[in-house]
C-alpha cells in the first residue's frame, strides 16, 4: 500500500498529563480532529494560565481539516476552541448539547463569530469521502457524554472520552447495548481514559453522594451550609439543589463558572428549581437554615469564591462560627496543599468542614477505576489499544489491565504528544513523529509564552537575578570604569558587599580578557553570562539568572 493510502493518528495532546485532550485523524486530503482542551497550569508555572496543544500540524494542513468533534464538554476538552479558531480554519464543530452551549457562551465572551456549530445526538452519523463518525452514550461528571466511533478506509477506531459506568447515575445510564454491538461489529483500535487506571474496583456510584449530602442536611440542620465543589460537575450540581429543596434551602450563588454552568443546565432542562435561586442581598437577610451557598474554590484557588470567603475578604459573605462548609470533591494532583490552608483558615474562624472521607462519601470521580476499564476493553474487544488522558504511571497501569484482558502486550501503544500510529488495512504501526512545542498562556495575555520563559521563572523566584553593567570602548579595546552589579532576589546589596566587590573585580577581568581577542557583543555577553553563573555557583551554590548590558560608550556618542 502507497504510504498515502495509510489513515493516520496524530497525537496533540492528553499525554503524560491530566488536560490538553486533543488528537487528529487523517486519510489523504480529509482531516478530523477530537477534542481540543487546555491544561491549568500548576503552581510552579509563574505567570502562566494554562497551556494549549502545538497547532502547528494542523496549520500546515488546515485545507483538509472537515471538522473538530467534541466528546463532552469539560475545559480539558474545549477549553482551546477559541485560541483553535483565531489560528485554524476549521470547517465545523459537533458536541452534544451541553458542550455546545458552553462552547457559543466562550466564543460570546471572546467576540468570535462562527456559525457551523452543529449538536449531535447519540443516533446521529456523519459522513464524509473517508470518515464515517457516529456515537455512544457514557456516564460521566457531566451531561450529554459521549464517545466516538471512527470508521476510516483502514480500520474502526473508538475513543471511549472520559467516562465511568455507574448503575444508578443521577443521568442517563450508558448505553451498554450499543457499546457491545460496536465490539461485536469490530474495533481495531480503542482508545480509553486512565485517569484512574491505579484506581482498584469500581468507582462510587453517584447516587452515594447524593445519600451522604442529605445526611449531612439532616444533621447540620440549623446551620447556614456552603458548598464548594466543580462548576462543571453538573450532576453534582443537579442533585446539591435537589437536596436543597427537599430541606427548604435557598441557593446563592458565588464563582462565575459556576453561574454559568448553572445557567446553561437550568436554560437546557439539567437542572430543575429554578425559584430557588436568590442574590446575595436577599441571602443575608434568611435564617441561616433557609440557606445554601454553592461556590467554587473547591482546589483552594486563591481568587475563587470560597478562598475569598476564608480569607474575610468576599465582599457579600461574612463567616459565622456556626457556619458549615463542605468540600465536595477530591484534590487534583498538587492542589493539596492550598486546599489545606483554605481548611486551615476556615478552622481558624471556628467553621465546621465536611471532607470527602470514609465516613462521608461526598464526591466520587467521573472517572472508570480498574473494573469499569476491564468492562470497556471487554465489551468493545479492540485488536489494539492506546491508553488516554492520564500521566505515565495511568497509561502503564491501563496497559496492564489491557494484556490481562486479552489484547497482546505489543499491541498496546504506552505514547508521547507528538507521537503518530499508521492505520493500514487493520493492522496498527507506530509512524513519525510530529515536533510538538509546549504553548503557554501567560496571565492576562492571550499570547504564547515560551517554554524557556517559564523555566527562566523559575530560576528568578528560586535563585533571582543578577544584572551586570559594562561600559566598553569596542574600537580601543578598552574597559572604561568598574562594572556595575545589581541583584534582584539573590542577595541584599547591603548585606553582602564583600561579594559585589568580588563580582565587580572578576567581571572587570573577564571582560579585559575577552576583549583581547577578537569579539563580537553577542560573543562577549555569552562569556560573561557563563563565566559570572560558573563563579557564583562555586561562592553560594546557587545559580542566578545573569544579564549582562553591554554598553559602547563610542558607539553611542
Amino acid at each position: 500500500m502507497k504510504e498515502n493510502d495509510k489513515t493516520r493518528f496524530v497525537i496533540l495532546g492528553g499525554l503524560g498529563e491530566i488536560g490538553k485532550n486533543m488528537y487528529a485523524l487523517e486519510h489523504k486530503n480529509e482531516i478530523i480532529i477530537i477534542d481540543a482542551g487546555i491544561s491549568f497550569a500548576e503552581m510552579t508555572m509563574l505567570g502562566i494560565d494554562y497551556s494549549i496543544p502545538d497547532y502547528t500540524y494542523l496549520k500546515e494542513r488546515e485545507d483538509k481539516i472537515k471538522g473538530l468533534f467534541i466528546t463532552h464538554g469539560h475545559e480539558d476538552h474545549i477549553g482551546a476552541i477559541p485560541l483553535l479558531l483565531q489560528n485554524i480554519d476549521v470547517k465545523a464543530i459537533y458536541a452534544p448539547n451541553q458542550a455546545a452551549e458552553l462552547i457559543k457562551m466562550k466564543l460570546l465572551e471572546k467576540n468570535i463569530r462562527f456559525d457551523n456549530l452543529f449538536t449531535y445526538k447519540s443516533d446521529d452519523t456523519i459522513k464524509f469521502k473517508y470518515f464515517e463518525i457516529d456515537f455512544f452514550r457514557t456516564t460521566h461528571s457531566v451531561p450529554d457524554s459521549h464517545g466516538i466511533r471512527v470508521k476510516t478506509p483502514n480500520g474502526v477506531v473508538v475513543t471511549t472520552g472520559d467516562f465511568k459506568f455507574d448503575l444508578t447515575p443521577i443521568g442517563p445510564v450508558a448505553d451498554l447495548h450499543k457499546i457491545a454491538r460496536i465490539g461485536e461489529e469490530g474495533v481495531d483500535l480503542l482508545i480509553s481514559d486512565s485517569t484512574n487506571a491505579l484506581n482498584p474496583g469500581m468507582s462510587k456510584s453517584e447516587s452515594m453522594v447524593e445519600e451522604a449530602l442529605n445526611d449531612i442536611f439532616d444533621t447540620e440542620r440549623n446551620s447556614r451550609i456552603i458548598i464548594a465543589t466543580f462548576a462543571s460537575n453538573i450532576y453534582r450540581l443537579k442533585h446539591i439543589v435537589e437536596t436543597c429543596y427537599k430541606h427548604h434551602r435557598k441557593i446563592c450563588i458565588f464563582g462565575r463558572s459556576m453561574e454559568s454552568n448553572i445557567d446553561i443546565s437550568i436554560k437546557g432542562g439539567y437542572i430543575n428549581h429554578k425559584e430557588l435561586f436568590i442574590s446575595p442581598e436577599e441571602a443575608n437577610t434568611l435564617k441561616p437554615k433557609e440557606v445554601c451557598i454553592l461556590c467554587t474554590g473547591s482546589q483552594g484557588e486563591p481568587l475563587a469564591a470560597l478562598s475569598r470567603i476564608a480569607d474575610l475578604e468576599h465582599k457579600h459573605i461574612k463567616l459565622r462560627p456556626d457556619d458549615v462548609v463542605i468540600f465536595s470533591s477530591s484534590p487534583i494532583p498538587g492542589n493539596a496543599l492550598s486546599i489545606s490552608r483554605t481548611i486551615n483558615k476556615l478552622y481558624l474562624q471556628g467553621v465546621k468542614v465536611y471532607t470527602n472521607t470514609t465516613n462521608f462519601n461526598i464526591h466520587t470521580s467521573g472517572h472508570a477505576n480498574m473494573e469499569e476499564l476491564k468492562l470497556m476493553i471487554r465489551l468493545l474487544m479492540p485488536k489494539y489499544m492506546l491508553p488516554f488522558h492520564g500521566e505515565y504511571r495511568m497509561l502503564k497501569s491501563h496497559r496492564d489491565i489491557a494484556v490481562m484482558c486479552g489484547i497482546p502486550k505489543e499491541n498496546v501503544f504506552i505514547l508521547d504528544n507528538g507521537d503518530t500510529l499508521n492505520l493500514d488495512k487493520h493492522k496498527i504501526t507506530i509512524g513519525e513523529k510530529v515536533k510538538m512545542d509546549d504553548i503557554y498562556i501567560g496571565s492576562n495575555t492571550a499570547s504564547n509564552v515560551a517554554a524557556q520563559v517559564i523555566r527562566d521563572r523559575k530560576i528568578m523566584a528560586g535563585d533571582g537575578i543578577l544584572v551586570s553593567v559594562v561600559n566598553i570602548d569596542m574600537k580601543n579595546k578598552k574597559l572604561l570604569n568598574r562594572p556595575s552589579i545589581v541583584t534582584r532576589g539573590f542577595i541584599q546589596v547591603n548585606e553582602n558587599e564583600e561579594l559585589i566587590r568580588s563580582l565587580e573585580i572578576k567581571t572587570s577581568l573577564l571582560v579585559t580578557e575577552k576583549l583581547k581577542e577578537q569579539t563580537t557583543f553577542s560573543d562577549l555577553k555569552s562569556f560573561l553570562q557563563t563565566n559570572i553563573s560558573n563563579y557564583i555557583t562555586e561562592l553560594t551554590g546557587r545559580k542566578p539568572i545573569i544579564l549582562p548590558i553591554i554598553l559602547d560608550i563610542k558607539r553611542i556618542n
